[in-house]
C-alpha cells in the first residue's frame, strides 16, 4: 500500500483502485451529495479550514449529516494527503477532496448512513499549461446557469447537469473553448469551476456574490488586489461589459488565477498574455502560496 494512493471511505482507509461504493448510493442515482475540493502547493495544503467550513455549510443547505465533526474530516484528510505526497513526481500536486452522499437506498425503504469519501487526485498541469501561454477561450452557451430560485450556486453540490450540458455544448463549437455561464437576464455568472474578473481602467469587476460560487480562491484575489492597492468591485456584469474590457481572468483552485485571451471570440483590449494587472494578482498569488504557479503549469509543456 506504501506505492500506492489510498483513500477513505467510510469508516476504511485502503487503496483508491479498490475503493467501492454502491450503485444504490443517492449519490451516484441522484447526485445527491455535497463536495469540496482545495489543492496543495509544493505538497503542503492550502487553506484547508476555509474549504471544510465551506462543505460543512453545503452540507448543511442539503441538510446532510456527515456524522463526523470538521475536526475528525480535518485530520482523516490531512492523514490520506500525507501518506499519498511521495507519489507525486517532480514538480506535481494535488486536488485533495472531500464528499459526503446522503446514503445508501435500502430495501426497506430509507436510507443508511451517509457515505463520506476523502481522496487526493494529481491536478491537470500538463493538460492546462498551454492555458497559461495562450490564455482562455471563454464561450457563452445557450444554456443558462441554473437559477438560485431552484438550486443555490452558493452551495458546492455533485448534481453537476447543467454544468455537464453547457460543457458539451461548448465543446461542440470550440474544442479549445471553456465555458462562461449566464444567468437567465444574460448577466455574466462563472466560469466552469472557476470565477470571472474583468479589469476596466486598472479597477476589478466580477459578478455578486450572491448568485455565484463563491471560490476561496477569488476572495483570495479579492484581498490581493487590495493589499495591491487596485479597487474591487462587485456587481451585475453582462456581455457588453465581457467585450470592452482592457483584460480579463478566471479564478479556481486549480487554476488559481489564468488569464483569458477572448469571449465570444473578442479580444480584450489589452492583449497581452498575461496582462498587467493579472500578472501583478498572479505575481502576488505565487509569492503568497511560495511557488511560481505559471512556472509549475509551463514546466508541464
Amino acid at each position: 500500500m506504501n506505492n500506492k494512493r489510498i483513500a477513505y471511505v467510510n469508516g476504511q482507509i485502503g487503496l483508491e483502485t479498490e475503493a467501492k461504493i454502491s450503485f444504490n448510493d443517492v449519490g451516484f442515482l441522484y447526485g445527491d451529495a455535497v463536495f469540496d475540493t482545495t489543492r496543495t502547493f509544493g505538497g503542503k495544503i492550502f487553506r484547508l479550514e476555509q474549504h471544510l467550513d465551506r462543505f460543512y455549510q453545503s452540507l448543511k443547505y442539503m441538510r446532510i449529516d456527515p456524522l463526523m465533526s470538521k475536526s475528525e474530516m480535518n485530520d482523516i484528510t490531512m492523514d490520506i494527503l500525507q501518506h499519498n505526497l511521495p507519489l507525486l513526481k517532480e514538480n506535481e500536486d494535488y486536488w485533495v477532496s472531500q464528499r459526503v452522499s446522503r446514503g445508501v437506498r435500502q430495501d426497506l425503504g430509507g436510507l443508511s448512513n451517509p457515505t463520506v469519501v476523502i481522496e487526493t487526485f494529481p491536478l491537470p498541469l500538463k493538460q492546462r499549461a498551454l492555458l497559461y501561454k495562450e490564455g482562455i477561450q471563454l464561450v457563452t452557451p445557450s444554456v443558462r446557469r441554473t437559477p438560485p430560485e431552484s438550486q443555490s450556486p452558493r452551495a458546492k453540490v455533485h448534481n453537476y447537469i447543467n454544468i455537464v450540458q453547457v460543457d458539451l455544448e461548448v465543446k461542440s463549437q470550440n474544442p479549445n473553448g471553456s465555458a462562461l455561464l449566464l444567468d437567465v437576464n444574460g448577466n455574466l455568472c462563472e466560469g466552469m469551476g472557476a470565477n470571472i474578473f474583468l479589469v476596466k481602467d486598472g479597477e476589478i469587476f466580477t459578478p455578486h456574490e450572491q448568485y455565484i460560487l463563491a471560490g476561496i480562491s477569488r476572495q483570495v484575489t479579492i484581498d490581493l488586489a487590495h493589499e495591491l492597492g487596485i479597487n474591487v468591485t462587485e456587481k451585475n456584469l453582462d456581455l457588453y461589459d465581457a467585450y470592452t474590457a482592457d483584460e480579463i481572468f478566471v479564478t479556481s483552485t486549480s487554476y488559481c488565477i489564468c488569464p483569458v485571451v477572448s469571449v465570444n471570440g473578442s479580444k480584450p483590449e489589452n492583449q497581452d498574455i498575461p496582462g498587467p494587472v493579472t500578472k501583478r494578482l498572479t505575481d502576488a498569488y505565487s509569492g503568497m502560496v511560495g511557488i511560481d504557479i505559471v512556472g509549475q503549469y509551463l514546466a508541464h509543456l
